[in-house]
């Protein structure tokens, strides 16, 4: 090492990258990635500061001759701190190891940034002065959105460390690839609006009065788009609207008007984003849509195409026009700590973020999920739609986070109240008794039954006789439910005897017509779904088309009392069960029995509000998904090659992901008995291998007993 020459990397081929060039490098894409909300000169000092560590002979030898690990990013933030700069603080601490917890004062030890900085006050970092000789830092001011209001300091925070980590990580893949990166891409948005255009064509003049709806939709939603500037959306869309493609029209053509360059699809369920992220593929090229949930592997080996390895790079960003994602991902993110959840956040802003099934927003979550919308559009120049066919009543907690900006509705008024909408007749049957029910089911050639447990979901499926009868439940492996979903479809299609029972799985997201449905008593939007599966191509009379609400007389699980109790509310004020008054109805009587409380169950906003930044424990705490299931993966001839991969201790996420397809998610007394049962092999991450096939049926899924007195398996 010559003298004074200090270096942040070194590639294999001994080329070498100096700690100037690094700092430069992230600082000039930071400030771009920043830019878009203000705070260029911010993301510049964020750059030039994050490695100054690196200026120390400790991390030089450390880099040059394998000596011991180096703390090098506390030195970037102990400056900043020292310059009244906080915000740049918890970035720069954090930009390897994940934001941290602000901390006390006081503290003196453990991983908070005070803790961090009090440290370094004392004296413990390895010397880093020359930094100043080679690097000359902005004027860098905070905005003014963010000096009074707690909740919008730490998003801001967030936004930053984002724009942070993803510079850092691209200048360093740059200069360790020489610059050949195959990541981001895609075509603008006129020209992606241009495909659509092409797509839609053949659909006008319209032919027949549904198709006229739809039309009138699609084109509502191209105008409000035109000329509409950047804000909070909703598109209330009767199901069999076409808001797939209406929502698409709008975000292509209001993104092109205000110079986005981004659509973000939030979606609940995987099912529904593998339709939806198909239709987009069709209308938009595969080089355009990027789908990013646990169900999608891209295979990143030696021999991977460069298109195949630029998507797999782009879930680490979201660098594409079209991003299609789950709840889970999405919102997760959003209270992440860890520079790979987060690193993808900054590309939000200034986007097109569309939720659909907005009414599946997750209650215990509502207010944290609701204050990060409004951040974005607020101080991050995004526009937000909530898609649905039954809008659920939030305006009063969007009226708290983003004042005086009322949802604007995209749908024209008429449409809920145009007959061709109306496509089945809804029947409250009261109490019906197993037999009574299973007579009634019997009675018809095609018919789709859905109740509220896996157990009742059984017990009426074992009920019925004959061929053509089908179970659906999360107790099956989503391979088995999709080949089973396929014979549905086909047996719908030809007109052959097809009865179905299933949880409510089946109710969002998937595209099927039965002439009959019968659906346990639930909540209003639970109906309403069900509802959906009903007529669903208006090929009927609405006459003939019967939604049968029905109860079993058993008890009713906790789980679904606020949402029966709002529902009853609802169905017996309004006789119109899929109007919007009677959908409004609904939603508040269920938002005011859960309580201001329940909508944010892990106090996150308070926690954020009360103490010093706490990132990590506010990670900690935000998981949508319910994390008292457990996995248990059942083995097949098809899926052999994976298990044995396992067999020989491979531990590899992208073989979790390809397992996941014969797992099964269930809860832990469940897990607890197959245990007990010796039928699973437990894996060192709580997860388990069934050992005992005989307890799995592709028909009906994995057994809810397991007696250990019966066998003893292996």
């Amino acid at each position: 090492m010559q003298e004074r020459t200090y270096l942040a990397h070194v590639a294999q081929d001994g080329r070498r990258q100096t700690v100037r060039q690094h700092l430069l490098g992230t600082a000039a894409l930071c400030r771009a990635f920043s830019s878009p909300w203000g705070a260029g000169d911010q993301g510049e000092w964020l750059g030039l500061l994050h490695d100054i560590g690196k200026y120390s002979r400790a991390f030089q030898k450390r880099l040059l001759n394998d000596g011991p690990r180096v703390d090098h990013a506390t030195a970037g933030a102990y400056e900043s701190a020292m310059r009244k700069q906080m915000a740049a603080a918890f970035c720069i601490a954090g930009h390897h190891t994940g934001l941290p917890d602000g901390g006390s004062r006081i503290d003196r030890e453990g991983a908070t940034l005070m803790a961090r900085l009090n440290r370094a006050k004392g004296g413990e970092l390895e010397p880093y002065g020359f930094w100043q000789e080679e690097i000359a830092l902005p004027q860098a001011n905070l905005p003014a959105f963010i000096l009074q209001d707690r909740l919008a300091a730490a998003f801001y925070i967030r936004m930053m460390y984002s724009a942070l980590v993803d510079a850092d990580f691209l200048d360093t893949e740059a200069f360790m690839a020489e610059g050949e990166v195959h990541r981001g891409g895609g075509e603008d948005m006129p020209a992606l609006e241009q495909k659509l255009e092409r797509y839609i064509a053949p659909w006008f003049p319209p032919r027949g009065e549904l198709n006229r709806q739809r039309c009138a939709i699609l084109r509502a939603c191209m105008e409000g788009g035109e000329g509409s500037q950047p804000g909070l959306f909703s598109l209330t869309v009767p199901t069999g609207g076409g808001k797939t493609v209406a929502s698409l029209a709008f975000a292509l053509r209001h993104a092109r008007a205000n110079g986005f360059k981004r659509i973000v699809y939030v979606i609940p369920y995987t099912s529904i984003i593998e339709q939806t992220a198909e239709v987009f593929r069709d209308i938009l090229g595969d080089e355009n849509v990027l789908e990013h949930h646990s169900g999608v592997l891209y295979d990143v080996g030696e021999e991977a195409r460069p298109e195949t390895m630029r998507m797999a790079r782009a879930t680490e960003n979201w660098d594409m026009p079209v991003v299609v994602t789950t709840a889970v991902q999405f919102f997760e993110s959003l209270y992440a700590s860890r520079s790979s959840k987060c690193r993808k956040l900054h590309n939000l802003a200034q986007s097109v973020i569309i939720f659909d099934e907005a009414q599946m927003l997750p209650i215990p979550y509502l207010r944290p999920c609701i204050q990060a919308i409004a951040q974005l559009i607020a101080h991050y120049g995004a526009s937000a739609v909530l898609c649905t066919a039954t809008q659920p009543a939030l305006a009063p907690i969007f009226a708290e986070f983003l004042p005086g900006r009322a949802a604007r509705e995209l749908c024209p008024d008429d449409v809920f109240t145009d007959p061709v909408f109306r496509r089945v007749t809804f029947r409250n049957a009261g109490l019906l008794d197993g037999e009574a029910l299973t007579a009634q089911l019997e009675a018809h050639d095609q018919v789709l039954c859905i109740v509220n447990t896996r157990k009742s979901a059984r017990r009426i499926y074992e009920s019925l006789e004959g061929d053509g009868v089908f179970h659906l439940s999360t107790l099956m492996r989503p391979v088995d439910r999709k080949k089973t979903l396929e014979e549905i479809r086909r047996r719908l299609k030809n007109g052959e005897t097809c009865k179905v029972v299933a949880t409510s799985l089946i109710e969002a997201g998937v595209d099927m017509d039965f002439p009959a449905v019968f659906r346990e008593q639930a909540g209003l939007d639970s109906i309403l779904q069900a509802a959906g599966r009903c007529n669903r191509e208006g090929k009927r009379r609405p006459d003939d088309s019967i939604v049968t609400i029905f109860k079993t007389g058993e008890k009713i699980p906790p789980l679904f009392s606020a949402n029966i109790a709002a529902g009853e509310v609802a169905m017996a004020a309004y006789r119109d069960l899929s109007g919007k008054d009677a959908v409004r109805c609904y939603f508040e009587e269920l938002l005011d029995l859960k309580g201001a409380q329940a909508l944010d169950g892990q106090a996150i906003l308070s926690l954020l509000e009360r103490e010093n930044f706490p990132f990590r424990t506010v990670a900690q705490r935000f998981h949508l998904i319910d994390n008292e299931t457990r996995t248990v993966y059942v083995p097949d001839a098809e899926s052999a090659r994976l298990f044995a991969r396992l067999e020989y201790g491979e531990r590899s996420r992208n073989l979790f992901r390809e397992l996941g397809q014969f797992s099964v998610s269930i809860y832990d007394n469940h897990f607890t008995a197959l245990e007990s049962a010796g039928a699973l092999q437990v894996l060192e991450d709580g997860s388990a291998v069934l050992t005992d096939p005989a307890l799995y049926d592709e028909r009906t899924g994995l057994a809810l007993q397991a007696d250990s007195g019966q066998a003893l398996f292996g």
